[in-house]
């Protein structure tokens, strides 16, 4: 009797021991509508990388240029990466096949891009990463605990209470979604929409020649940021809702930019940002072509 139940204990301690190896939890920090991550390359840990669904290949950014005497530059080849803005994009030194640690994970056969110049020396992070992650892993954000949940196994099961929406791919990596919004009081009006987790505007509307929708009665213009190839100038207003699924976020402030100078996709007429996904405890699952919501205990908050 005790031989055996020494061994239900044994088999139960190594299938929970299974379960842990199928994912990584990792800390995560949401600030000022961002969300970043630490990464440690070499010796050195480099706190404050930006998550970004937008950043389509294996690899990492580091464009604080505090960390490059550190770094080894050793077996790194320049390259032009571009991004938003309108001018030429940025150069940087790259290693083609590099290593660096998330949590417990080792990203081996990464791209380590060291952005050349300053042009982001007065923002708040550090780097970014973004495929790596969400490419590879199926990606559980959950907000309210900051923490990321990494699973190995694409097949995880998904209980009811949370919410599917089926993601798209063009030709990249980029997840895209349907969503609606209604600008005043019209009916609301379906958009194709890709995800930019980087971006702190809850929605960016793309003005273009066949742009759906019309701009609020009030907009102010701002500067909307920097992008790899230079300033984001546009304009800021509220609309009444953004609809995803089942959800209804109401009285949201938007961002208004031009689709040339704000987003590289052919065909995109908004683009989704974290100041509303951060409202969600929120699960990316590429392989399946599928993101899961939850509302969180940010969900009701007023938007800024």
């Amino acid at each position: 009797m005790k031989s055996s139940l020494i061994y239900v204990i044994v088999f139960i301690l190594l299938s929970t021991n299974a379960i842990c190896q199928n994912k990584h939890i990792i800390p995560i920090k949401e600030t000022r509508n961002i969300t970043v991550v630490s990464v440690v390359v070499g010796n050195m840990t480099i706190p404050n990388i930006l998550l970004d669904t937008g950043f389509s290949f294996d690899g990492l950014l580091i464009y604080n240029p505090d960390y490059k005497d550190s770094l080894d530059l050793s077996n790194t080849i320049e390259v032009r990466i571009g991004g938003a803005g309108d001018g030429e994009g940025s150069t940087a030194l790259m290693i083609d096949s590099g290593e660096f640690y998330l949590g417990n994970i080792s990203m081996t056969n990464q791209r380590i891009l060291i952005l050349q110049g300053d042009i982001y020396k007065d923002v708040p992070t550090n780097g970014i990463i973004g495929h790596s992650i969400f490419g590879n892993y199926v990606t559980h954000i959950d907000y309210d605990k900051e923490i990321m949940i990494l699973y190995d196994n694409n097949n995880i099961t998904i209980d009811s209470s949370w919410t599917m929406l089926p993601v798209f791919f063009k030709d990249n990596s980029i997840p895209w979604i349907e969503a609606s919004v209604v600008i005043e009081d019209e009916e609301p009006i379906p958009l194709s929409i890709y995800i930019d987790l980087a971006a702190r505007d809850a929605i960016v509307l793309l003005e273009k020649p066949d742009m759906k929708f019309s701009l609020p009665m009030e907009t102010e213009n701002i500067h909307l940021g920097i992008g790899l190839s230079g300033d984001i100038y546009g304009k800021t207003g509220s609309i009444s809702e953004l609809i995803l699924g089942p959800y209804k976020l109401q009285n949201v402030t938007a961002s208004f930019a031009d689709a040339k100078t704000r987003s590289k996709q052919v065909g995109a007429d908004a683009i989704l940002g974290n100041n509303s996904l951060r409202r969600f405890n929120i699960i990316f699952d590429y392989s399946n072509k599928k993101l899961y919501l939850k509302p969180n205990s940010f969900f009701n908050e007023p938007f800024n």
